[in-house]
């Protein structure tokens, strides 16, 4: 529980425009064990190497709390918000 350090992939859409690591609040006692080998996943060291967000298509998920995590967390449901609204036009096109 607590602040943690996440490395970002690039290639992550929910982390866009946002540096190559930055830290995020968890308050947890689970993790997912994703071995989907196309899904995105950013990190966390707990030990090893824990999921703290995954991506697969239109499929977004974090172990930590963006609402908690002060502006970088804004910046997270900021992107996710984009993604949303990208996705809805598409729809009414």
């Amino acid at each position: 529980m607590g602040w943690n350090p996440v490395k970002l992939p690039e290639n992550m859409d929910l982390f866009a425009d946002l540096e190559k690591e930055k830290h995020f609040y968890f308050a947890h006692s689970f993790y997912a064990d994703v071995k989907d080998t196309q899904a995105k996943i950013a990190y966390t060291d707990y030990g090893f190497d824990l999921p703290a967000a995954v991506q697969k298509g239109k499929i977004y998920g974090t172990q930590f709390h963006p609402e908690k995590s002060g502006k970088t967390g804004l910046n997270v449901l900021k992107n996710f918000y984009e993604i949303c609204k990208k996705e809805k036009q598409k729809d009414a096109d």
